[in-house]
């Protein structure tokens, strides 16, 4: 071969393999952090369920400046700090990953450091508090990561009031002021419990009983339950967020039911809960912060319910419209900067944001990279179930019906 021709044949490989970088570039590849398998695989699976929606809405309407996009999921199985990290590693090894989204992966959110040395695009949507201690000191250094879920210091102290308000409007008749509080040994579940106890000791409330137990699966919930009858509270509180966890507590506690009202953190929100416990779990009262509207007081909330029910056949979580949410975040920044390689410029963009969606008015605070809470940005949500449907009761403008007083309750 003469020195001309393969010159040529290099060139030619150089050119072709130009053309095929610049044909995979067309698609930007949307990670997903996610439960698929473990204890939590009722999230995962709306996680992933979420995202997909949103990217195939995406290319049905013809992508974002001609690029279009691709799913790719990285499970972290049990949330351990090593299954955590594996998932990141493999989705930031991926030359053609545009972002990455998800509800939570580890519980103290170390991967968000992971995320902005790569200066990856990183989108949650939990443990805001975890969020928020590692960000502040130095926001600038994380322009690439944003939280679609505001401060969690709304679980911490609203529900001191939500309660009271109910006494106050006849809703609720409570036989004293006395609380047991139950939690698991991770920073969500704890640091919620310690907040709440905090918040009513301040307000002249007794707490009878502060239980910690292991983080993991919870079969037996009676040791404490049985010292609950010692000293019957107005209101028992778990914070554990595990949705089987929590339906075997409410299921145990309905055997032999104090007169107290019960109030489980996150885990009620969670479709499985419901088909768990059935009609046991009628009367039991949740939160959220950063959760899906009503559809009846919010139309977005409406439409991507109905797109979700459609597809899916079933009612979603709430982490699959907010996911969905997240996506259509970054969607609207790429549109802005153009480029899905200038993710430093993209993550600038996710922080102007401005937008209206299903959790709310999506704002973010320039200081901490959470989404800024109160009623006319993203609301706390106080609910109750009652036969088998979710009922809001507060904040009073976006209520869909009034609380009633639980069947257990004298």
């Amino acid at each position: 071969m003469s020195a001309k021709k393969g010159l040529l044949g290099a060139v030619s490989a150089l050119v072709l393999g130009f053309m095929v970088q610049s044909a995979l570039a067309d698609v930007v590849k949307i990670g997903v952090l996610a439960p698929v398998t473990g204890k939590q695989a009722a999230d995962g699976e709306d996680m992933v369920r979420g995202v997909k929606l949103a990217v195939e809405d995406l290319n049905k309407a013809g992508g974002i400046n001609g690029d279009t996009f691709e799913v790719v999921v990285g499970d972290i199985g049990d949330a351990s700090a090593d299954a955590v990290a594996t998932a990141a590693e493999r989705l930031l090894g991926d030359k053609d990953m545009g972002a990455i989204m998800t509800g939570y992966a580890s519980t103290t959110n170390f991967e968000i450091e992971i995320m902005a040395e790569q200066e990856m695009i990183y989108m949650i949507a939990g443990n805001s508090a975890q969020t928020a201690g590692i960000i502040s000191p130095n926001p600038e250094n994380f322009g690439t990561v944003w939280s679609l879920t505001p401060s969690y210091d709304g679980y911490n102290t609203e529900i001191v009031p939500a309660i009271d308000k109910l006494v106050a409007d006849g809703q609720l008749k409570l036989p004293n002021k006395k609380v047991a509080m139950i939690a698991s040994d991770n920073p969500y579940s704890k640091g919620i419990a310690e907040g709440m106890t905090k918040s009513f000791e301040a307000a002249g409330w007794q707490i009878t009983q502060n239980d910690l137990l292991p983080f993991g699966e919870i079969n037996d919930w009676r040791a404490f339950l049985a010292k609950v009858h010692q000293d019957p509270p107005a209101l028992l509180i778990n914070t554990d967020y595990v949705s089987a966890n929590a339906a075997t507590f409410m299921t145990q506690f309905m055997e032999n039911p104090t007169n107290s009202l019960v109030f489980i953190q996150y885990a009620p929100s969670v479709p499985e809960f419901l088909t768990l416990t059935k009609e046991k779990s009628s009367g039991v009262v949740y939160n959220l912060l950063g959760g899906v509207l009503p559809r009846e007081a919010s139309p977005r909330a409406d439409e991507l319910l109905k797109k979700y029910e459609t597809t899916y056949g079933n009612e979603p979580g709430g982490y699959a419209i907010m996911l969905y949410e997240e996506v259509m975040i970054y969607a609207d920044a790429l549109k802005a900067v153009g480029d899905p390689a200038k993710r430093v410029e993209i993550g600038a963009a996710i922080g102007k944001t401005d937008k209206v969606t299903a959790v709310g008015r999506v704002v973010f605070d320039p200081k901490t990279h959470l989404s800024m809470q109160d009623n006319d940005h993203v609301p706390i949500q106080f609910y109750q179930i009652l036969d088998g449907k979710r009922v809001m009761f507060y904040p009073p403008q976006y209520k869909t019906g009034d609380f009633k007083q639980p069947s257990w309750m004298k």
